[in-house]
């Protein structure tokens, strides 16, 4: 049968590979598994016989495809540049649309119009924070135990959307910040420090009241239109402003590719830029202070959509770094967290092993404070790892350390 979509991975994606195999120990299905179906090059490879009509898109395909986690370390170690996670999405939104299942439709629901949604969303932060109080995270099964991984909820989360916050000194810039889905009730406090430092650098920082969730997990799950109609919705908001800033990893990476979501798309593909490394800028330019040494190491976590998808690696070091820590590395691989969006929830064995296996790299290197850039890494960090660990956003301990020893400016300590 072959394709049937527009989204279909193109021949030029799928000729690119030259199966050499250097993806393979890149891959953590394959490492956990070591079959070849579980490895991007297998991956590729069953793509390309459904492109030729030899295979159909049936559920030996689906499963095959639908155990990646998306991670794009096969990007990384690529000496012909395949464009994999491209084709992981173009392929998904093929099984979608050759499979259709109930399960998949609500959970298309879920993830593409009520993650959308703010008031929807706000109610289910305030039962998921109840829950956490009576201890339910504790004792559900399934996914609900990954409430484990939260931070304590607020009842009432405090939104940062529609908010403008000013530079008291000259003005550098206006920026729009991504206030995102569950980042914006679940992970305030990043929010706050993203605004505060940002200000403190003379940004103007607007959060527009007309956007909504970036559309990273509607595409990653095949939800092709939803991702369509997010991106668009999102490149409107977003339309005058000399960058765009998200805080969340996933949410970065996916923002630098609306071009492909959206006709309307480009300029906030070319304007989109993750916290970090603005904020690693800032600090190498003198224009942030960089603290002194503390002693105190902190491990860093290296999430999948800012090392292997944007490449940076250098960025959430050096503002570790500039906050007086000593940056720890825990895995040169950089091997995935296993937390990978909704990969959690569909492969909960996968997912719990590549976190058990995180948690000891983060054991043995002797830090007790980690530092990752993604909410869904530590989601899943905080689920495997006890609680006299902290794990934090880089800019979130900056922010916290320039409070500490006093170097924000009065006004910036709260919002």
């Amino acid at each position: 049968m072959g394709w049937v979509t527009e989204h279909a991975p193109t021949p030029a994606e799928l000729d690119a590979c030259v199966t050499c195999g250097l993806c393979l120990p890149a891959c953590p299905t394959y490492r956990l598994t070591g079959e070849e179906t579980a490895s991007p090059r297998g991956r590729l490879a069953a793509m390309a016989a459904v492109a030729d009509g030899i295979v159909d898109v049936d559920e030996t395909f689906e499963e095959v495809i639908g155990f990646c986690l998306g991670c794009r370390a096969c990007e990384t170690v690529c000496p012909a540049l395949v464009p994999y996670g491209r084709a992981l999405e173009g392929t998904r939104a093929e099984i979608a649309a050759q499979i259709p299942s109930n399960e998949r439709k609500v959970r298309h629901v879920l993830i593409g119009r009520l993650l959308a949604m703010r008031p929807a969303l706000r109610v289910a932060t305030i039962g998921a924070a109840l829950a956490q109080r009576v201890w339910i995270d504790r004792v559900a099964p399934g996914p609900l135990a990954r409430m484990r991984g939260l931070r304590r909820l607020p009842i009432t989360a405090r939104s940062i959307v529609g908010r403008r916050s000013e530079p008291s000194g000259p003005t550098r810039g206006t920026v729009a910040l991504l206030a995102g889905c569950v980042m914006d009730p679940w992970f305030g406090a990043v929010h706050e420090a993203t605004i505060t430092v940002l200000t403190m650098a003379g940004y103007r920082v607007e959060v527009p009241e007309s956007q909504t969730c970036c559309g990273a997990l509607s595409a990653h799950d095949g939800a092709a239109a939803a991702a369509e109609r997010l991106a668009e919705q999102n490149a409107e908001a977003f339309t005058g402003y000399d960058l765009v800033i998200a805080n969340a990893a996933g949410c970065s990476a996916h923002l630098k590719g609306y071009d492909h979501w959206t006709d309307t798309g480009i300029e906030v593909a070319t304007k989109a830029r993750d916290v970090t490394e603005v904020v690693a800028d800032l600090i190498e330019a003198d224009v942030l202070p960089t603290l002194a040494p503390n002693g105190v190491r902190v491990a860093i976590q290296d999430p999948c959509h800012l090392r292997h998808g944007q490449k940076i690696i250098d960025a959430p070091r050096r503002i570790v770094a500039a906050a007086g820590f000593e940056p720890v590395e825990i895995d040169p691989a950089a091997m995935c967290c296993g937390a990978a969006g909704i990969y959690m929830v569909l492969y909960p064995e996968t997912s719990d092993e590549l976190g058990r296996r995180k948690a000891e790299q983060i054991g043995a290197s002797g830090a007790t404070i980690v530092a990752s850039a993604n909410p869904g890494c530590e989601m899943q960090l905080r689920s495997h790892l006890a609680r006299s660990y902290r794990v934090v956003h880089p800019i979130e301990l900056y922010h916290d350390e320039l409070q500490r020893t006093e170097r924000l400016p009065s006004t910036y300590s709260r919002l």
